[in-house]
């Protein structure tokens, strides 16, 4: 029996996934560089202080393509958040990169209706869920496996899960409301269907639709297992003074805010330059279709 033809499955081309790559890239750098400016508050035990501007690069994963969103934006806070600032990490940068990649990937695959408030919802919390519970957990094995002491928190009890998870549920509350949860809703139904024409892209109409069962496979979660046990060991190693790569510019960080705005002026710019590009692209081809 007949059951009717498949839903096609919703694609881009290379050119419209390195312009996702780009554009999550460079808006995300400039978005770090602001954090960098943005002073922390402390009441007592609560930090109050902005992390990241997750919603930028789960706006890309939702609207358009998970993964080219996840990569971009991690490579975008190398590129813009460290290299151009004079320093970079090394290994102690795979666990970010790994950890937030995943949760950006998997927060932005979940949503199949981005008009679904619900989804959007449950995606703000999973992506910044995810990063921040796998950051916790590589943060309590350090110091359970004495790679790293622990610094205990005035007014919180003397215990490494009480300060690790005190600060998992500060970052889910402060920065999963203010700056994943309502940033997303807000954004996302007004910018689908209006902003994906504008780069000469369609929307996610033709995505085919899955269950949370489907996604959520014996592969995806071997792979993900995999990646974090990659992402912990190489936090490990570079907490061990084990590092392969380990890069510091006194140049750069004499400079002061001076870099952060240097960082931030050559995202704004390889942003600006891709925007305008996708945009005279899109207005070449209906030209030529016009003729």
């Amino acid at each position: 029996m007949n059951a009717g033809p498949m839903k096609k499955r919703w694609e881009l081309t290379s050119q419209q996934k390195l312009m996702i790559f780009i554009l999550s890239m460079s808006l995300y750098g400039i978005s770090n560089m602001i954090t960098e400016l943005i002073p922390e508050v402390k009441l007592g035990p609560v930090e109050l202080k902005v992390e990241y501007f997750i919603f930028i690069p789960l706006l890309f994963a939702i609207l358009f393509n998970p993964l080219y969103a996840a990569l971009g934006a991690c490579f975008g806070e190398v590129i813009f958040g460290e290299l151009l600032l004079g320093q970079f990490g090394g290994l102690g940068e795979l666990e970010k990169f790994i950890e937030f990649s995943l949760a950006i990937f998997i927060a932005g695959m979940l949503v199949t209706n981005p008009t679904n408030r619900r989804q959007l919802a449950i995606a703000a919390y999973v992506a910044i869920g995810i990063d921040q519970l796998l950051g916790t957990i590589v943060d309590i094995g350090k110091v359970y496996f004495g790679i790293e002491d622990f610094e205990a928190v005035s007014g919180l009890p003397e215990s490494v899960l009480a300060v690790e998870g005190f600060a998992f549920l500060n970052a889910m509350v402060v920065s999963g409301t203010l700056f994943a949860l309502l940033p997303t809703l807000y954004l996302v139904p007004r910018l689908y269907g209006k902003v994906e024409p504008l780069l000469g892209m369609k929307p996610r109409d033709g995505r085919a639709s899955a269950s949370v069962g489907e996604f959520v496979t014996p592969r995806l979660l071997i792979l993900s297992i995999l990646l974090f046990a990659t992402a912990g060991a190489a936090e490990f190693m570079a907490e061990s003074d084990i590092n392969l790569v380990d890069w510091e510019s006194g140049f750069l960080a004499d400079m002061g805010n001076g870099a952060i705005w240097i960082s931030m002026g050559v995202a704004a710019v390889i942003f600006i330059v891709t925007l305008v590009w996708a945009v005279n692209r899109r207005a070449g081809k209906r030209k030529g279709e016009a003729v």
